[in-house]
């Protein structure tokens, strides 16, 4: 045990935290003696610094339990080297439900290259390594040491993208299903309200967990592959060992695994990892905006837990004045795990609600009047793709804006911009920004985009706008599932003209990254050479980094394209990522080294040739 951790636990609600119970969902022992509970029906253990807002997930699923009735109590972020914090609260009556967190354990852990991050933004004052790599299976082997065989429930976005056999990028290797590492019962995949309210009754019943095999947007394990009938529905794909040792079975596997990630079709998918069989049920059922609403409007405190006293959880700040407004994008880049965490199926709250919401802001002390934003994954896409969509889920192998819009499409920016609308015309709110990125493609698309772009650059952009065009080789893009960068040109020319129309000196903050399958050098150099035609100098840039669950982690291992089958170019030598990422940044002093080194002598010729125009065009500017 460290010194940390044990100061950690040794400390005393203040005086100002008698009000916890009431605002808070408990972490010890003491505030459930203050709300007169013996025993727990639920604790849920995660990986975060516990904020009790709607963009951490441990605030809304354990608000959500206490909705339905339960007892819940948290431990966040407990000293995993031993049972003892595990334990502060007692054994829970129904069980326990285990989150890594907002992100990825691995992911928060590490940056692309492999290095320890120094920072981690979940956690009090932003201190790194408080918590374990793989934080699901540690959290979980404690548990089971502690009490035997108690219901043990899986969720988050680390146990929904690796639900199934995946690769991993900090190990180079295949993993199996985290519920079978994990040794938990069952596994809520995607964003889990609907099937953790049937979980959690089904348990509250009596029922045994590992019973509890119907429940969509679950997966369940059992060693009686014989039983699953194939007649009944099931798909199976390759196995584990099959998909270890061969990358074009793991290839089919994930495109068989991706397709049927449909609530209205899909089927259940089997995969047999050794000694167990797992089992993923189809996705749960979009959430109506009234379900949303619901979800939205439960009494959050809106701050970090007492616990904490004066420290800072870095991503409250983020988004302490911020609003989602959807979930969900039908967009399906390769990089992003949307597609198979959230669904492409947007899911939206009514105006109602989010001008609910945005009054709680504005009521808040703290408020200065900004609300820095409203948003979701894409900002906007507000609704669903297609009337078809909504009761029949999205297409099969089909994208509805790649390689080119689909003609069922709805392309409209008309709600949206109300609700910037409205909300910015509340008394006490000054101005509301937009900070979640936006599809250019889409604004171009719609006949009034124009007219929205510039209400967006009149009033609500703070000085700079996000857009994500992430590559500019069109080899590269549609790896990528990306617009062409004939795209990029044309919303750039147009922001340009809109501001400079208003007056305003406002900038594109554009999100490349280097490294992507599919990217060679000489495509790293093509989006390059077009940031310095466009003058586009981007102070980020992104190294790509393989995520499980994601389209461009599956070419990353195997080098194929899995809806294709076609070979890919995949950059994993250090030297060529390392000079990949430092052509997103030519014109910075610190790139100079990197790319002044002489190259293979193998390497084609344009390589040297290009270095020096770059390191020329550097010393120039």
């Amino acid at each position: 045990m460290t010194r940390g951790m044990t100061k950690r636990r040794a400390v005393r609600p203040r005086s100002s935290d008698e009000r916890a119970p009431k605002l808070f969902i408990p972490m010890s022992a003491r505030e459930m003696e203050l709300r007169g509970w013996d025993e727990l029906d639920f604790l849920c253990v995660v990986g975060d610094a516990y904020v009790d807002h709607p963009s951490f997930g441990i605030a809304i699923i354990s608000r959500l339990l206490e909705s339905l009735g339960y007892r819940v109590g948290i431990v966040s972020q407990p000293d995993w080297r031993n049972t003892e914090d595990f334990a502060a609260m007692g054994r829970p009556k129904l069980g326990v439900m285990v989150s890594a967190g907002n992100l990825d354990s691995m992911l928060s852990n590490y940056s692309s290259p492999g290095k320890r991050r120094a920072r981690d933004d979940y956690s009090p004052s932003g201190r790194p390594r408080r918590r374990p790599d793989r934080a699901v299976i540690v959290y979980c082997n404690r548990v089971r040491e502690l009490w035997g065989d108690i219901p043990l429930v899986i969720g988050g976005i680390e146990a929904s993208l690796r639900r199934m056999a995946h690769y991993d990028y900090w190990s180079d290797e295949i993993r199996r299903s985290i519920l079978v590492d994990s040794r938990a019962d069952l596994l809520l995949y995607g964003m889990a309200e609907r099937s953790l309210e049937t979980v959690s009754r089904r348990l509250s019943q009596g029922q045994a967990a590992r019973d509890i095999r119907d429940v969509p947007g679950t997966c369940w394990k059992t060693h009686d592959i014989a039983g699953i009938d194939r007649e009944n529905g099931f798909v199976g794909i390759s196995s584990f060992d099959e998909v270890s040792g061969d990358k074009r079975k793991f290839a089919e596997a994930f495109k068989i695994f991706y397709d049927e990630q449909n609530f209205a079709s899909g089927r259940a998918v089997a995969q047999d990892q050794g000694a167990w069989t797992v089992v993923q049920n189809p996705p749960s059922l979009p959430m109506p905006p009234q379900s949303l609403d619901a979800i939205y409007s439960l009494p959050y405190a809106r701050a970090p837990h007492p616990f904490y006293g004066e420290e800072k959880i870095p991503a409250f700040d983020e988004v302490r004045f911020s609003i989602t407004s959807h979930r969900g994008c039908f967009g399906e880049c390769s990089f992003c795990a949307i597609s198979t965490h959230q669904g492409r199926i947007v899911q939206a709250r009514s105006t109602r609600s989010i001008l609910r919401e945005a009054e709680i802001l504005a009521a808040d002390p703290d408020f200065k009047g900004y609300i820095h934003d409203i948003g979701g994954p894409t900002a906007n896409f507000r609704a669903p793709s297609c009337e078809k969509s909504v009761s029949h889920g999205a297409c099969a192998g089909k994208s509805c804006v790649f390689p080119k819009f689909c003609g069922e499409l709805k392309i409209s920016h008309t709600e949206y911009r109300d609700i910037l609308r409205r909300v910015a015309s509340l008394d006490g709110v000054k101005k509301v920004f937009v900070r979640s990125g936006l599809r250019m493609d889409y604004i171009l698309a719609d006949p009034r985009g124009r007219e929205f772009l510039e209400e967006l650059c009149r009033s609500h952009v703070s000085g700079q706008l996000k857009i994500a065009p992430e590559h500019a080789s069109p080899n590269v893009l549609r790896l990528m599932r990306k617009s062409p960068p004939e795209v990029t040109v044309k919303f750039i020319k147009i922001f340009r003209e809109i501001n400079e129309r208003l007056g305003k000196k406002q900038f594109l903050v554009p999100y490349f990254m280097s490294s992507h399958p599919g990217c060679g050098v000489d495509d790293a150099f093509k989006l390059a050479e077009f940031m310095r035609r466009q003058n586009l100098r981007p102070e980020q840039a992104q190294e790509f980094t393989p995520t499980p669950g994601t389209v461009s982690s599956c070419m990353y291992y195997t080098e194929i394209d899995p809806f294709t089958g076609e070979k890919v170019h995949v950059p994993k030598d250090s030297k060529e990522r390392a000079l990949q990422r430092a052509l997103l940044q030519y014109w910075m002093p610190k790139n100079k080294q990197t790319l002044a080194k002489d190259q293979d002598p193998g390497a084609p010729p344009p390589w040297k040739q290009h270095l020096l125009y770059f390191l020329a065009m550097r010393s120039q500017r």
